[in-house]
């Protein structure tokens, strides 16, 4: 019996009285708000035109109209990092979120496993009486754990939420998401060929959640937090919505810095005397390491009157597609809000919009037809996008603009995403609305603020003392301030002093002043004890163009010494600026056990490459147990990635087929030489690899891919393999169709197969070599 049980209980039920109280759930306060989160992905601070940018976003200034917009936020310069602390209340690496969560480390701040004694929000709220809501990008469950077998603690339903739609890696196709609604994958309700896009599936979804509960308790408030996939890449937007911005962008990233400032400053975001930050404000490709390592190019900006009148073109065309993407996205949303409007729930509605990092600079000073190049450690090339110029945001593209364009979203600051000690990286936007108890007000709140200050924000807002223990785990401090105070107050505090570090670079905020290392992120020097730093007065000088280090050595001393002392204490250490490629392709736990033989069948859920077999650079053999029914059999046997790169070995016009798609740019097809007969088959590709790459365009691995039916060789060629994996989580292993997008233009997905049936898939990468294929083969499906 519930100690707190004050009923009756006798013999018969008819002398007893009843005490429903210690049975009933939790039940918020009458009149107590909705909140909404809604979080952005890599939207540079001058991005939106209510904070001086090029883009449209009427539905964002609608919200923005409505309350009190912050100028003076900040991030911690990249999404799972900034998330956590978003949903948690504690810095990034409190919450073992040094990192996205796909690179995790075995160490404390970068295990990207977030302790439970770190409550979300989210748990928090539901234990208050509120439905609870995630719709849209997660990025908080570790690569290896993003599968069906793994523990499901750590995924949305697992952390406090009721309801997931959304996925759950760092980004995902617009066209071909890969989905999980709840606890398990689901295909998208459509395909571009039907008018899908991600973003209306979203805010169909996000509607649907609020108005599936609110039906049967209207008074029951919601927390929905509301993550949609833009501006992260690839960018992809209907071309209608591209076209809108055409000419915008044609006169360059560095002259439209100018008119972005000024209405900045015209909006009273910025002081007057605010500068712009110089374009590649360290002289790169000049300066080395402190070992003498080269600059990286992926973080420098091509002058606009360097780039020829092709290049040009081209990346105006992917500010075009940008912009437009942004705006289509908002427009999509704004049907959220009409739905909260309509339904009389808007007016007390706590809506907190935010981006999670600055612009992003991941494709590099030429921008990229395949995001996917740089974590392969593939540089971009104009001269491979060029052709593809019409191609951008469309399905069969994985796009993403230059560093100009990050540099332009980001003005005035310098730099962007993954740099944590310039205001490019973490300086971002951010407006709070809530109707019914803060009146709009048009003075800017001018605040040093942070990712980490919201959860405690909302506590406050809600008049919740947050709970001591949560699903049995004590709770930890909750390490940000709340800013409560300022929605009312213009004048009220801003936080004093915050600590950062993001692969590598590194940084300390306190009263006004930032100190930060010269050291880019991902860059690989190590050596970080010979670090030069540099010392900003950012209450003067939020754009960082005056140094004062040499000025300032005793304010500069004491700000290195606090970082130190925060790093012990949020577990800050070690240092991590390996490549994004040696990131990836770290050792790590995987979803299972290794071994050197795996079997895949018809009909299960997609495979995630952080749970399946990975092929980068080793031999390999597939072969599939297959009985045809009809020579005219056709589909796809075997599938992993999709547009930006994959592999896959299918049956077309009667005959074997296996293609090899390296980046999204080049299509290394085999077509077996004879027709093939209905019956029982084992149909294989076996790629015998001969070591890396000579082709400096075309790194990976080489070797001989060759086709047989039933052990006859039908047909061969060298081909190159990627050097990294395909896409990690997204697109992932499939048996009897292509889920997602296409690994080749020679098919549209899923084509599934048909005309026969799969027994079974059994990938090797044992690297033995074939002596007798048939009889190899035929012992592995033996063996199974």
């Amino acid at each position: 019996m519930p100690a707190s049980f004050q009923g009756k209980i006798e013999l018969d039920i008819r002398d007893s009285t009843p005490d429903w109280a210690p049975y009933l759930p939790p039940k918020a306060p009458e009149g107590a708000p909705n909140v909404l989160f809604l979080a952005w992905d890599d939207l540079g601070y001058a991005t939106m035109d209510m904070f001086g940018g090029p883009v449209e976003t009427p539905n964002m200034r609608r919200i923005a109209d409505m309350g009190v917009t912050f100028s003076n936020f900040h991030t911690t310069a990249l999404c799972s990092p900034t998330r956590a602390s978003l949903l948690t209340g504690r810095n990034a690496t409190s919450n073992g979120m040094a990192t996205i969560a796909e690179f995790a480390s075995g160490f404390p701040g970068i295990s990207t496993r977030i302790p439970f004694e770190n409550g979300f929000v989210s748990e928090v709220l539901a234990e208050q009486g509120y439905n609870t809501y995630c719709v849209g990008k997660w990025h908080l469950t570790p690569g290896e754990e993003c599968n069906l077998a793994a523990y499901k603690g750590r995924w949305p339903l697992g952390r406090g939420f009721e309801r997931f739609y959304g996925w759950l890696g760092g980004e995902t196709n617009n066209w071909y998401p890969d989905l999980v609604h709840d606890n398990h994958q689901i295909d998208p309700p459509g395909t571009p060929e039907d008018g899908y896009h991600l973003a209306d599936d979203m805010a169909d979804k996000a509607i649907e959640f609020i108005r599936d509960a609110k039906v049967i308790d209207p008074d029951k408030p919601f927390f929905m937090y509301l993550a949609p996939q833009a501006g992260h890449a690839p960018h992809q937007v209907p071309l209608e919505w591209a076209d809108k911005y055409k000419g915008k962008f044609d006169q360059g990233y560095e002259a439209i810095r100018a008119g972005i400032l000024a209405k900045q400053q015209e909006l009273g975001l910025l002081p007057a005397d605010t500068e712009l930050s110089p374009i590649n404000p360290h002289g790169e490709p000049e300066r080395t390491g402190p070992g003498g390592q080269p600059w990286p190019q992926l973080d420098t900006v091509r002058p606009w009157d360097s780039c020829s009148a092709d290049e040009q073109r081209l990346f105006a065309r992917m500010a075009e597609v940008f912009a437009g993407y942004i705006s289509y996205y908002d427009d999509r949303i704004g049907r959220v809000l009409d739905y909260l409007e309509e339904s009389d729930q808007l007016e007390n509605t706590i809506i907190i919009v935010m981006s999670d990092n600055g612009a992003s600079g991941e494709g590099g000073p030429n921008g990229t037809f395949n995001e996917w190049e740089f974590f392969n450690g593939v540089p971009s090339t104009t001269e491979r996008t060029l052709p593809h110029i019409d191609e951008l945001g469309t399905p069969k593209a994985y796009n993403h603009y230059n560093t100009g364009w990050a540099w332009a979203f980001d003005t005035p600051f310098p730099y962007w995403k993954r740099w944590a000690g310039y205001e490019g990286g973490v300086s971002d936007m951010m407006f709070v609305a809530w109707p019914k108890q803060i009146k709009a007000s048009k003075d800017v709140r001018h605040q040093y603020v942070h990712a980490v200050d919201i959860v405690p924000t909302i506590y406050s807002l809600l008049g919740i003392e947050p709970p001591e223990v949560i699903n049995g785990y004590v709770q930890s401090p909750i390490e940000g301030e709340s800013f409560a105070a300022a929605l009312t107050d213009p004048k009220a505090p801003g936080k004093r002093t915050q600590f950062y570090t993001m692969l590598g670079n590194r940084s300390l905020y306190h009263d006004g002043w930032l100190a930060t290392t010269v050291h880019p992120p991902l860059s690989g020097w190590g050596n970080f004890m010979a670090d030069e730093w540099e010392l900003y007065d950012l209450e003067h000088d939020r754009s960082q163009t005056k140094n004062l280090a040499a000025q300032e050595p005793e304010r500069l001393e004491t700000l290195k010494a606090l970082w130190f002392y925060y790093a012990g204490i949020y577990q800050g250490f070690p240092l991590d600026d390996r490549s994004a490629l040696e990131q990836v392709l770290a050792e790590r736990p995987k979803g299972g056990p290794d071994r050197t033989r795996y079997t895949y069948y018809p009909g299960i859920a997609d495979v995630p490459e952080s749970a399946g077999v990975a092929i980068n650079g080793r031999s390999y053999t597939i072969a599939a147990s297959v009985q045809l029914d009809s020579a005219d059999a056709e589909g796809v046997l075997y599938a992993h990635g999709g547009v930006a790169g994959g592999h896959s070995l299918y049956v077309k016009d009667k005959k074997l087929r296996y293609t090899f798609n390296w980046l999204g740019s080049h299509f290394q097809d085999i077509v077996a030489d004879r027709e093939l007969s209905s019956g029982q088959h084992a149909l294989t590709v076996a790629f015998d690899s001969k070591g890396a790459s000579t082709d400096p365009a075309l790194p990976g691995f080489t070797g001989t891919a060759t086709l047989y039916v039933d052990g006859d060789k039908v047909g061969q060629s060298e081909i190159t393999t990627q050097p990294g994996y395909f896409c990690v989580i997204g697109d992932g292993i499939c048996v009897g169709r292509d889920s997602a997008s296409p690994v080749t233009p020679e098919y549209t997905a899923p084509f599934r197969f048909t005309g026969g049936t799969i027994d079974r898939v059994i990938v090797d990468v044992s690297g033995e070599k074939f002596v007798d294929p048939a009889a190899t083969v035929a012992a592995w499906f033996a063996k199974d």
